[in-house]
């Protein structure tokens, strides 16, 4: 009987398993890891001893400085917050509003070093009602300007304001997202060409909000401190959000051994999604009020409430042929109509453009990653193209853009 000589395949020669020990993680590669850091802040220390080899500059300072926030907290006061946000230190040495040269005081006082931000308080007889332009004039006479829409005395952080918004969110949120959660009934009833209509339709409804949601935020970064690079957050922010979903859903279908989102857990996701779109929404609604760009706004929550109802038919939808509790149904609204009260108390009380363009992006990608997952299950394992080709499929895609279109005209 002969024995056989060859290597085995799972046991590596003495050599190998030698070089796979050197290669292995020691005290020398964390030196080696370390080494090119230090150079590389020691070539940006003398890049900095040096100016970058540029000497003296002999053009004028490059000043850029971002209007954060408009505040009237009180009758004969306005206040700003801004943001040196240019690379070179900015010094405010005038103030106009209404066209006249005006009092005012900073703080902190003196020169705003790169990224360093203040408040400027301004003792003016503002007019409530009217609106107020107001500009700084740096000292090397670069003007930047801003405007009060309508003025009134700015919310604060009090328990009336708390109350005030939080009533604007239940009207503008959990109200309309509990309204189109009736329509579960009504839906239970109809066959599958009906189905795939409504289905269809909550796509549209779903691919509108990813659309203007993307707009809004965009609005919304060129407000904000222009060093921070806010417009690259919105993509980035959002392709994260919808990684996360994605791996999340992954994760549940894998523990549960289920090829497809069940009925409920899609659900929940729509819900979640709507409710970061809310979020964001809200912190919109807020600002708006507290900004007296939305002082007489009866119309604009009107159009909110009406747009919004049709999210509630976009969560329920999935759950046509399920039995959900009532207990399931209420938090479901809960998830998607509450954040906006939320919203609407940071809008209102603590806004911030940058703030803004996180919870947008975040509301973009949750809602973007529901879509694509209620598409593929309509694909039904097949084409997606020819799935999305029949008549009741692109009607019920042609009525979602237009419900949210017309509703959203209500409150643009």
């Amino acid at each position: 009987m002969s024995v056989s000589t060859a290597p085995d395949p799972l046991i590596a020669p003495s050599g190998e398993r030698t070089r796979e020990r050197q290669a292995g993680f020691s005290p020398r590669s964390l030196v080696w890891a370390i080494v090119p850091l230090l150079l590389l802040a020691a070539v940006l220390a003398l890049i900095v001893r040096t100016d970058g080899g540029l000497g003296d500059r002999t053009v004028p300072p490059i000043e850029t400085l971002s209007v954060q926030r408009v505040i009237l907290p009180a009758p004969n006061e306005i206040e700003l917050e801004v943001v040196n946000g240019g690379p070179d230190p900015i010094t405010i040495a005038q103030v106009l509003v209404d066209e006249a040269y005006w009092q005012f005081s900073m703080e902190p006082a003196g020169t705003l070093d790169r990224l360093q931000s203040a408040r400027i308080s301004i003792p003016y007889p503002w007019v409530e009602g009217e609106g107020h332009s107001i500009a700084l004039i740096s000292s090397t006479g670069v003007l930047f300007e801003t405007a009060v829409p309508v003025a009134i005395e700015s919310p604060q952080a009090n328990q009336e304001s708390f109350l005030r918004f939080a009533l604007v969110g239940l009207y503008v949120g959990i109200v309309p997202v509990a309204l189109g959660l009736l329509w579960y009934p009504f839906l239970r009833r109809l066959g599958r060409g009906g189905m795939n209509f409504v289905l269809a339709l909550t796509v549209g409804l779903l691919a509108f909000l990813v659309v203007d949601m993307w707009e809004e935020a965009r609005e919304t970064a060129l407000a904000a401190v222009g060093a921070l690079d806010a417009p690259v957050l919105i993509p980035l922010v959002a392709l994260l959000t919808m990684g996360l979903l994605f791996v999340i859903g992954y994760s549940l279908r894998r523990r549960g051994q289920q090829q497809e989102q069940p009925p409920l857990a899609l659900a929940y996701q729509i819900a979640l999604g709507i409710g970061l779109h809310n979020l964001g929404e809200g912190l919109a609604i807020g600002a708006a009020f507290a900004l007296g760009e939305a002082a007489l706004g009866t119309l604009l929550v009107i159009g909110f409430t009406l747009h919004n109802t049709t999210e509630g038919l976009a969560i329920v939808a999935p759950l046509a042929r399920e039995r959900p509790s009532l207990r399931q149904l209420a938090w479901l609204g809960f998830i998607g109509g509450a954040p906006t009260v939320a919203g609407a108390w940071v809008g209102g009380l603590i806004y911030s453009p940058v703030l803004a363009v996180v919870f947008l992006g975040l509301g973009a990608g949750a809602i973007a990653q529901v879509f694509l997952q209620i598409a593929r299950q309509m694909a039904d394992r097949g084409s997606i193209t020819a799935r999305f080709s029949s008549l009741p499929i692109l009607s019920g895609l042609a009525a979602g853009f237009l419900i949210m279109l017309v509703t959203g005209m209500l409150v643009g």
